[in-house]
């Protein structure tokens, strides 16, 4: 199982298909072999600023096959230091970041993003990415 970070969700939505990324090829590979695990923060960035109902409605359904797994207060407390060990060592991110890292280090998974602060974030919490 990999956690798909929202940017590449939301250049798969947004794409044209003839064209896709090799992000987005990657999810399109993890989606065919359920390979896929969502979390809420990521769903709600997704759904995020979409200004056309009709699209967010599409967007949403979509979504709907990949259940969010479920955050325990350990989750919290990782990502919590792991911002706190990065913002130490110089090396901002958002929260939501921290708790991608928080997951995938807890469940021994992997990260597919196209942002490049996880390659930072990886010099000092133990995270993998895809």
């Amino acid at each position: 199982m990999v956690i798909v970070d929202s940017d590449v969700w939301s250049e798969a939505f947004r794409q044209k298909k003839e064209f896709p990324s090799e992000a987005v090829k990657k999810l399109d590979a993890l989606i065919a072999h359920s390979g896929v695990q969502m979390i809420g923060p990521i769903r709600q960035e997704v759904l995020s600023g979409i200004r056309d109902k009709r699209n967010f409605e599409r967007i949403r359904k979509n979504l709907k096959g990949f259940p969010d797994a479920v955050l325990n207060t350990s989750i919290y407390e990782m990502a919590a230091s792991f911002f706190n060990l990065c913002r130490q060592n110089g090396i901002q991110g958002s929260h939501t970041d921290f708790l991608i890292c928080a997951c995938a280090v807890a469940w021994e998974m992997e990260i597919l993003s196209k942002d490049h602060d996880y390659a930072q974030y990886s010099k000092f919490i133990p995270i993998k990415l895809y």
